[in-house]
C-alpha cells in the first residue's frame, strides 16, 4: 500500500513537472530571429509558392521526357453473331456465334520539329529557376514585414515606458503642488493646471498602451499564430554603434540589390523566358518529321486453328515515316508569333520599371537612414538641454521664481525630446536592416 502510495506521487510530480515546462515553453517570449523563422517555415503564401515550384517540377519533367519513343500496347475481345451458316477455310460448318481477339503494339517519335521540343524545353528551366527566385523573395518580404512589425512594438514599448516616466513626473508636481498649495505658496487655478496635466499623462499612456497591444496583434496575424497562442516578444535595445553604424554607399547598395535579389533576378528570367517563347512560336513555321510503328495479331475462334497458330500467321507489322510541312493556317503561325513578341516587349517594360521601383527604394531608405541619424545626434544633444533646463525649471519652480505653465512647458520639452529621440533611433535602425536586407546580406539582429 505504500508502494502504491509513492508510485502514485511520483506520476503526479511528472506530471506537474511536464506541465510546466509546457507551459513555460508556451509563454517563451518571441525573439526578432525566431519570428523570422517561424514565418519563413511557416507562412502560407510561401507554401503555396513552394507547391507551384513542384508543379513546374513536374512539367518540365514531363516536357523533357518528350525526346523518348512512345510505346503502347492494345488489346480488344469481340463477339459475333449469325443468323447464316458459315464455313471455315477447310470447308467445315462454323458456329454462329464467334469469338476474336486482337493485340497490337505501337509506337512513335519526332525525329524533327525545327528545334521546338529542345526550346520549349529551355523555356520550363528558366521558368522553373524563376519560380525558385520567387520563394526566396517571398521569404525576404515576409523577412521585411516582420522587422517592421517586430521594431513597432519595441518602439510602442518605449513610447510605453516615456509616457509612464511622464505620469509619474507629473504626479510628483501634483502632490508637490497639493503641498504648497496648502501653505498658500501657489492658487488653486496653479494646482488644477498640475492636475490636468497629470490626467493627460495618463490618457497618453491608456493611448500607448493600446498601441502596443496593437503592434502585438499586427505581428501575430503576421506570423499567422493560432488564437489560444500566447504572444510576446523579447524587449532589445540598440545602442549608439548599432544606430550610428557607418551607412553604405547608395550606388553599391543598388548595384548590390540589383545583383542579388531574387526578385531582380526572376525578373530577368521572365524577360529570357519571354524571348525564348518567340523561338518556340518561329519553329511551328518549320516541316516536323516524325516515325511510327506498330505490330498487331488477333484470334477468331471460327478460324478452324489453334489460337497460338493463329497469333503467329495473322501477324502484321508496318512502318513509316510522317512528314508535316506548315502551308496556310489562317495566319495562327503569324498571331502566335506576334503576341509572343509583345508578351517580351512586355517582359522588358516589367523588368525596367521594376528597376525603377528598386532604385526609388533605395533612394528612400538610404535617405530615411542619413536623415535619421543626424535627427539622433541632434536629438540626444536636444534632449540634454530640455532635461537641463527642466531640472532648472523645476527648482526655479519651487523657489517661487517659475510659474506652473512654465514648469508644464519645460516637461512637456523634456518628455517630447524623448519621444523625437526614440523615433529617430527606430527610423535608422529600421533603414539600416532593410538597406542590409536589400544587398541581400546576412543581418545582425
Amino acid at each position: 500500500m505504500i508502494l502504491q502510495k509513492r508510485s502514485v506521487f511520483v506520476i503526479i510530480t511528472i506530471v506537474f513537472v511536464i506541465a510546466g515546462y509546457t507551459a513555460k515553453a508556451q509563454t517563451t517570449p518571441w525573439t526578432l530571429e525566431r519570428c523570422i523563422e517561424y514565418a519563413r517555415q511557416n507562412n502560407i503564401q510561401i507554401k503555396s509558392q513552394k507547391i507551384t515550384k513542384e508543379l513546374s517540377d513536374f512539367d518540365l519533367e514531363q516536357t523533357r521526357a518528350q525526346r523518348f519513343p512512345t510505346l503502347n500496347f492494345s488489346s480488344n475481345f469481340g463477339v459475333s453473331f449469325q443468323n447464316t451458316t458459315t464455313y471455315n477455310d477447310f470447308m467445315e460448318k462454323t458456329e454462329a456465334t464467334a469469338y476474336s481477339d486482337n493485340y497490337g503494339l505501337n509506337t512513335g517519335v519526332t525525329l524533327y520539329s525545327g528545334g521546338k521540343l529542345n526550346k520549349t524545353i529551355k523555356q520550363k528551366q528558366i521558368e522553373n529557376s524563376a519560380y525558385s527566385y520567387d520563394i526566396e523573395q517571398s521569404a525576404l518580404d515576409i523577412e521585411i514585414s516582420v522587422i517592421q512589425a517586430y521594431l513597432q512594438i519595441l518602439y510602442a514599448n518605449e513610447s510605453l515606458e516615456i509616457a509612464e516616466k511622464a505620469v509619474a513626473l507629473s504626479q510628483t508636481q501634483v502632490e508637490r503642488g497639493q503641498e504648497m498649495y496648502k501653505a498658500g505658496s501657489i492658487s488653486k487655478a496653479d494646482l488644477a493646471q498640475m492636475q490636468s496635466q497629470n490626467a493627460s499623462d495618463k490618457h497618453q499612456v491608456t493611448q500607448a498602451k493600446n498601441s502596443l497591444s496593437s503592434a502585438k496583434l499586427s505581428l501575430k496575424q503576421l506570423l499567422e499564430l493560432e488564437l489560444k497562442e500566447n504572444f510576446d516578444v523579447v524587449f532589445t535595445e540598440f545602442d549608439d554603434q548599432q544606430v550610428l553604424k557607418i551607412i553604405p554607399d547608395l550606388s553599391s547598395v543598388y548595384q548590390s540589390a540589383l545583383n542579388n535579389l531574387p526578385q531582380m533576378k526572376s525578373s530577368a528570367l521572365s524577360v529570357e523566358s519571354a524571348n525564348t517563347a518567340i523561338s518556340v512560336a518561329k519553329t511551328s513555321r518549320l516541316p516536323t518529321l516524325s516515325a511510327s510503328a506498330s505490330i498487331n495479331t488477333g484470334t477468331i475462334s471460327s478460324a478452324g486453328t489453334s489460337y497460338f497458330e493463329q497469333l503467329g500467321s495473322k501477324i502484321n507489322e508496318n512502318i513509316g515515316l510522317n512528314l508535316s510541312i506548315p502551308i496556310f493556317n489562317n495566319k495562327q503561325l503569324r498571331t502566335n508569333i506576334n503576341n509572343a513578341e509583345l508578351q517580351s516587349q512586355s517582359a522588358q517594360l516589367q523588368d525596367m520599371s521594376l528597376k525603377k521601383q528598386l532604385l526609388s527604394t533605395v533612394e528612400s531608405l538610404h535617405n530615411d537612414a542619413v536623415s535619421a541619424q543626424s535627427q539622433y545626434v541632434s536629438a540626444k544633444e536636444q534632449l540634454d538641454a530640455a532635461e537641463a533646463s527642466f531640472e532648472l525649471v523645476n527648482e526655479q519652480f519651487l523657489a517661487g521664481f517659475k510659474n506652473t505653465i512654465e514648469l508644464i512647458t519645460e516637461q512637456n520639452n523634456y518628455t517630447n525630446a524623448l519621444s523625437t529621440l526614440l523615433q529617430s533611433r527606430y527610423q535608422a535602425v529600421l533603414s539600416l536592416m532593410l538597406l542590409d536586407l536589400y544587398q541581400y546580406q546576412n543581418v545582425n539582429y
